[in-house]
């Protein structure tokens, strides 16, 4: 079974920027399109950027023009880029298959933007 790893999480202030990273297991990266979701307390993980085999991206509106999804294949890794953070972005981040999420949850990473 494939094994998702995320880091890069932290406290950051609004208006900085953090980077996302997550490690799979197996070579997944390559071969299938990966989102990044997150969930924040209280509400349904949502999916924020998702990238496809084909290495067209899309985002959730409220993170277009500010999150930056990416992979490198030779690494299986996944990568979120995340600038001018806002509060509302504070959450716990998690990335799996972009169309259906159908890997085990990894543990996630915490992200709080707070001042």
């Amino acid at each position: 079974q494939v094994q998702l790893v995320e880091s890069g999480g932290g406290l950051v202030q609004p208006g900085g920027s953090l980077r996302l990273s997550c490690a799979a297991s197996g070579s997944i990266v390559s071969f299938y399109a990966m989102g990044w979701y997150r969930q924040a307390p209280g509400k349904q993980r949502e999916l924020v950027a998702r990238i496809a085999y084909g290495g067209t991206t899309n985002y959730a509106d409220s993170v277009k023009g500010r999150f930056t999804i990416s992979r490198d294949n030779a690494k299986n890794t996944v990568y979120l880029q995340m600038n001018s953070l806002k509060p509302e972005d504070t959450a716990v981040y998690y990335c799996n298959l972009g169309v259906v999420a159908a890997l085990d949850w990894g543990r996630g990473t915490q992200v709080t933007v707070s001042s």
